[in-house]
């Protein structure tokens, strides 16, 4: 069925919306051939089957949004609008809505808390500004906190997640690593990045990396800021110091949420140096609003000897 819908442009000049010589209207053309697009003073016309249509409201609601607000649409952001509105529409499954499980759906799967301490995690979310996540490796506390940060922005409770880590070295040196500062620092973001792609597509984390709706920063550049309506994860806090911790946990602002992962057994920083981590557990613990959640060997969710080894860690450093 073949439907018409018509977009009122004012404000913006035709050039920052159509690209130069209408180089943008031709692209979204030669991306949907089957639909008519007319520009005619400051109204748009769209005519087309009702889905297209809706695909190419959306996009030129996007990029009229995207003009009002940083004054251009560069062509980057043009091409991931049009690979968003042409990917399938994510697969749904009756199951999804009544598993209390569930974090965040993609369109592959969901993701979902597997044990009880990722569940503490969830709850004590939803009701507390601030949630520390204390607990072994695999235990799945990057993994889980960034799925309920993603799970927030997907239902605009907040507009921007900011993804923290200290870039301190385990036993490796950062200026041996190959590259300039960007790429010397990828590697310690890396296993946040890896979280964000199970969770959004390719084409959508990079459109909102750009546009700095997602942000993956090393923790030194959290500092001087504030941040309303976001959600921040601090991730390896054992290797904050006590003035890092303190910094970035004042950086919330109004409407914003923070999850501080970390386990104090897998401290890196230099031993004249205390971890601000179990600090600000003694300093923070009877704040209301702000949570401690303790994970263990039983919320291990990687391979079957990860908890055997963090088992025999724990009774060689006992004796």
């Amino acid at each position: 069925m073949s439907i018409e819908k018509k977009i009122e442009i004012r404000g913006i000049e035709p050039v920052i919306l159509f690209g130069p010589f209408d180089s943008y209207l031709k692209t979204i053309r030669n991306a949907f051939p089957d639909a008519q697009i007319t520009a005619r003073g400051a109204i748009l016309t769209l005519n087309g089957e009702a889905e297209t249509v809706g695909a190419l409201e959306r996009i030129f609601r996007e990029m009229i949004f995207l003009a009002d607000k940083h004054g251009e649409v560069l062509e980057n952001d043009l091409n991931a609008l049009i690979s968003l509105a042409l990917a399938p529409a994510p697969s749904t499954k009756p199951a999804l809505p009544d598993d209390e499980d569930i974090i965040v759906a993609t369109a592959d799967y969901a993701v979902k808390a597997k044990t009880n301490g990722q569940r503490r995690m969830v709850a004590e979310a939803r009701s507390n500004d601030i949630v520390f996540a204390i607990g072994p490796a695999g235990t799945g506390k990057t993994y889980t906190a960034v799925a309920i940060a993603v799970a927030a922005w997907k239902a605009k409770s907040v507009k921007r997640i900011v993804l923290a880590r200290p870039a301190v070295e385990a036993g490796e040196s950062l200026g041996f690593l190959p590259g300039d500062l960007a790429q010397k620092i990828d590697p310690y973001l890396r296993p946040l990045y890896d979280a964000l792609q199970d969770m959004l597509t390719a084409e959508k984390l990079k459109f909102l990396t750009e546009r700095r709706v997602i942000e993956i920063v090393p923790l030194a550049y959290m500092r001087g800021r504030t941040l309303n309506n976001s959600f921040i994860i601090l991730d390896e806090a054992q290797n904050a110091s006590s003035k890092q911790m303190k910094m970035c946990l004042t950086r919330l602002g109004i409407n914003s949420k923070a999850i501080i992962t970390g386990d104090v057994t897998q401290i890196d920083l230099p031993t004249t140096m205390e971890s601000g981590l179990p600090n600000a557990e003694r300093i923070l613990k009877n704040i209301k609003g702000i949570s401690f959640v303790y994970l263990d060997k039983s919320d291990v969710v990687r391979h079957k000897l990860v908890r055997d080894i963090i088992n025999a860690y724990e009774i060689h450093e006992s004796r």
